[in-house]
């Protein structure tokens, strides 16, 4: 039998997750069942298992993948001579919010997570560790502001950290339940807090 490429798995996977995302979007996590999601991919039960075993290891991937880009845009900025300034960084979060809080785009699904987490303690580990790794950056975004002079020498880069990462959920629930949020009036109101 001939051996599948590493190319064909990966396409297959995404094949699979993109499906996930279209269900979760229309119908809801709670309301799209494994099924839903098997026969948007246009697969059968058994290719499908091969990839995913459950809607948590689903999520687990959408959630990291969407993470892992925010993840890299601040690491990209947080390697930069001089690093831009904490605003700007913000502002380069949710522009990478904006792009996928679309109707059928993956952020969409973030609040149903969130609140999943409160329920299930094993969503509850997955986002703890997923959005961790945000606010670690957060932090170090702190840290290299401090040390730039952009930000309160006496400040603590924990609750800064914390803080910004606030603000990016925030962003994200205003644009979803709100819906009319515009994220340069948002950067704006957060230079002036900042400057305060």
């Amino acid at each position: 039998m001939p051996r599948v490429s590493e190319a064909h798995l990966a396409a297959r996977r995404q094949q699979i997750l993109d499906a996930a995302v279209r269900c979760f979007v229309r119908k809801g996590f709670h309301q799209s069942s494994m099924q839903d999601v098997i026969k948007e991919a246009g697969l059968s039960v058994g290719a499908f298992y091969r990839y995913f075993k459950s809607k948590n290891e689903l999520i687990t991937a959408i959630a990291g993948a969407k993470i892992s880009e925010v993840t890299s845009v601040l690491d990209d900025l947080l390697a930069a001579d001089p690093m831009p300034p904490v605003t700007e960084i913000v502002d380069r979060v949710l522009e990478l919010v904006d792009r996928s809080v679309a109707e059928d785009g993956p952020v969409r699904i973030a609040v149903q997570v969130w609140g999943e987490a409160v329920h299930d303690p094993e969503v509850g580990a997955l986002v703890a560790e997923i959005y961790g790794r945000v606010r670690s950056r957060a932090v170090q975004v702190a840290e290299h502001a401090q040390v730039a002079g952009q930000l309160d020498p006496r400040a603590d880069p924990e609750g800064v950290g914390a803080a910004l990462f606030g603000l990016i959920q925030g962003y994200i629930l205003q644009r979803i339940l709100l819906g009319n949020v515009d994220r340069k009036q948002y950067v704006s109101g957060v230079r002036a807090l900042v400057a305060g």
